[in-house]
């Protein structure tokens, strides 16, 4: 009897723990056994590892064969177990050595002729096996994107007979490195390209910095949505550990994994007949929505009110954790989503409330129910909203104000402020908490009069009066100064005035 041990690392949300897989042979009729809690596609690996063993001229023992994945209470998915169960067979029966094996961690789908398949997650295994101070073996494919993780040592490998000579040392795998690759973000879209526009222009600039979230009011055409997709191009740049975080959730999305854009503010627009899973993620084994895949990144929803109410409604709770817990019964899965809401929407069923060109024939009942469809403690978690007008003349003439800059130098200014903000608090304007506004966002007796007056001509709410604070704080800062002034509080308040409006 024999009994192999290899390491390897199952997925779990963005994290990838640690999974033995113990391989025993024994005598009695010949079966092949695999426990631990396998999905169906763990119990087919069977006949992948059969395959990939009996092309490559090994014997497939005619023993009982009896796998366990441990621990034996965390669901196991995927093909990703296809490599370290072939190996433990191999190693169990005699057919190759196991020396040095406990100082490897093997990952890996196998196809019938033993050629090793990219799987996905494999960020999240390399941040896991950093910590262990093992190798990684893994498929060749997956080498790039594993080896961005500073630290874990990735030996790539294209066929299980790679990985087998070099178990017993005839041929050692060699370290993958990382490609030494320009990480300067680049977008091909600029907010120089838009004609006019300067007021929503300068509340883009202020959401920027400060991480603000925005919602933008106009009729159709009026550039919101062409405003919104360039505002990626105003952002600072990703930490580190806000880029790992992204990749980490990019990676075992479906959307895969781009090496070469994974450190680009993320912008996903989903359509508005999305559904509440979709947006926040779910299934039985719990997958990330489109606010995880938006994670320090923007999530632009336009034609707001088209949403659904119940789809809508999820949002409050993210918007204010920055996470999402997903419960199944039989697990729970958090994922990150500290996203930026950009959103977009009509001042009426027809679109053409308050335009000059009297087109709007709708009814007040038809306008009420539109702008009812966006419930107030959403409304109240929006920190700005803006009036974006339609401007025909500008496009017609194909003008642009003399003065309009370009987005690398809005971001040279929104990343010098956003630098302010991380050495006084540690975090954006957005993120502060009642302690850190009452820190860093005192106001004087004549500005706290001013406050408290909007605040009962707009009955705001004690969450939004703090946003307003927080945007005033912003705008101090794009202003280098030290203290909040009458004119940014002042600023602050007009990007919220017409909340009630359309509430």
């Amino acid at each position: 009897m024999s009994v192999a041990i290899i390491y390897s690392r199952a997925q779990d949300g963005i994290h990838a723990p640690l999974v033995t897989v113990e391989v025993h042979l024994s005598r009695g009729l010949p079966g092949f056994t695999i426990v631990g809690l396998p999905e169906t596609t763990v119990k087919e690996s069977k006949e992948r590892v059969r395959s990939a063993i009996l092309n490559n001229q090994f014997d497939f023992p005619l023993s009982r064969i009896t796998v366990n994945l441990a621990p034996a209470d965390l669901p196991k998915e995927g093909g990703r177990f296809d490599l370290p169960i072939a190996l433990g067979i191999l190693i169990a029966s005699g057919q190759i050595s196991e020396k040095g094996m406990e100082q490897h961690e093997a990952i890996g789908e196998l196809s019938l002729t033993g050629e090793l398949r990219a799987i996905k997650g494999a960020l999240p295994v390399s941040l896991a096996v950093r910590k262990s101070q093992r190798s990684l073996i893994l498929p060749i494919d997956n080498a790039d994107e594993a080896a961005l993780v500073d630290g874990t040592s990735c030996k790539p490998a294209a066929h299980i007979l790679d990985v087998c000579t070099h178990i017993s040392g005839m041929k050692i795998l060699e370290e993958h490195q990382s490609k030494k690759i320009d990480y300067v973000t680049r977008y091909d879209k600029d907010l120089n390209e838009v004609y006019g526009h300067e007021h929503a222009k300068r509340a883009l600039e202020i959401a920027a910095a400060g991480g603000h979230n925005l919602l933008m009011i106009g009729p159709p055409g009026s550039g919101k949505t062409m405003l919104a997709e360039r505002l990626p191009s105003i952002m600072p740049a990703m930490t580190d550990k806000q880029a790992l975080e992204s990749a980490a959730i990019a990676s075992i999305s479906n959307n895969g994994f781009d090496t070469l854009s994974w450190r680009q503010r993320i912008f996903r627009s989903p359509h508005h007949s999305a559904s509440s899973v979709a947006l926040v993620g779910g299934g039985s084994h719990p997958k990330p929505g489109e606010i995880s895949l938006a994670h320090n990144g923007v999530l632009f929803l336009d034609e707001l009110p088209e949403f659904n109410r119940h789809v809508l409604e999820v949002l409050r709770e993210p918007l204010e954790s920055g996470r999402i817990v997903i419960s199944r019964a039989a697990n729970q899965v958090e994922y990150p989503a500290n996203f930026q809401l950009i959103a977009a929407m009509n001042p009426c069923p027809c679109g053409y409330l308050g335009d000059s060109s009297s087109r709007c024939r709708c009814t007040e009942e038809q306008i009420n129910r539109y702008q009812n469809k966006i419930s107030g403690p959403l409304i109240d978690r929006l920190d700005m909203v803006i009036e974006v007008h339609s401007i025909p003349d500008a496009i017609i003439n194909q003008t642009r104000d003399i003065n309009s800059e370009t987005s690398a130098t809005i971001r040279a200014r929104v990343c010098n402020t956003f630098k302010q903000q991380m050495k006084r608090s540690g975090c954006a304007n957005s993120a502060l908490k009642t302690n850190d506004i009452e820190q860093y966002c005192g106001l004087t007796e004549n500005d706290k009069s001013l406050l408290q007056t909007a605040t009962r001509k707009l009955a705001l709410s004690g969450r939004a009066i703090h946003r307003i604070i927080k945007v005033a704080r912003t705008i101090a800062d794009l202003s280098s100064t030290e203290q909040i002034q009458t004119q940014h509080l002042t600023e602050a308040m007009s990007y919220r005035k017409k909340t009630n409006q359309y509430n």
